[in-house]
């Protein structure tokens, strides 16, 4: 079982993330994950997710991460973070002067685990606000982080489905035999 982050080392990886971008839009150069506590070099996968911040709420802006531990934390949030500002094609690039209206989500993930038996039983081994999920067939795959079902208002099915559209799958692709669900555990981390 991988350590949690405390709620310093929190902090820590969001200030990580901010930082990461503001460098990156201002000089285009990528900061060194130096200095950092111990839990920055272990590989873990990580998602980090930028809000735009408006008067009346806010809206999703970038969210790209790693969902498998391939390479260390600092290195992860790091490279996400800048991915998500620059990269994520469903929205521009963040700019510069934008960045102060940016909140940023860092979240940590456990290991995805294959949930094995009858399809039908999926819902059943799903927490909702706990648990996200990967479906995956073939060629096809889709993410969702643990806090998307719950700022959605889904159940386990309705879970389990925009996870499969989000693959490119139809919403009840996850009782095919040919389709395999994940489910991890993230630990969220907010700017407020």
């Amino acid at each position: 079982m991988t350590e949690l982050l405390t709620r310093d080392e929190g902090t820590i990886a969001l200030d990580l993330a901010r930082r990461a971008i503001h460098e990156y839009l201002v000089t285009g150069r990528i900061i060194k994950a130096d200095g950092l506590p111990p839990k920055f070099y272990e590989n873990r996968g990580v998602f980090v997710t930028l809000n735009k911040r408006y008067d009346f709420g806010k809206e999703l802006k970038g969210c790209i991460g790693r969902p498998y531990p391939i390479m260390p934390l600092g290195n992860a949030i790091i490279i996400s973070a800048i991915n998500a500002a620059t990269e994520d094609p469903r929205f521009n690039p963040v700019t510069p002067g934008e960045l102060k209206t940016i909140e940023m989500e860092v979240t940590v993930l456990t290991m995805p685990v294959l949930l094995e038996g009858q399809k039908s039983e999926l819902p059943g081994k799903i927490k909702v606000g706990r648990h996200g999920l990967i479906v995956q067939r073939g060629r096809n795959s889709g993410l969702l982080l643990p806090q998307v079902a719950v700022e959605h208002g889904f159940d386990e099915e309705e879970f389990l489905g925009q996870t499969c559209m989000k693959a490119g799958l139809y919403p009840d692709a996850w009782l095919e035999a040919d389709t395999d669900v994940f489910a991890f555990e993230g630990q969220i981390f907010q700017e407020s």
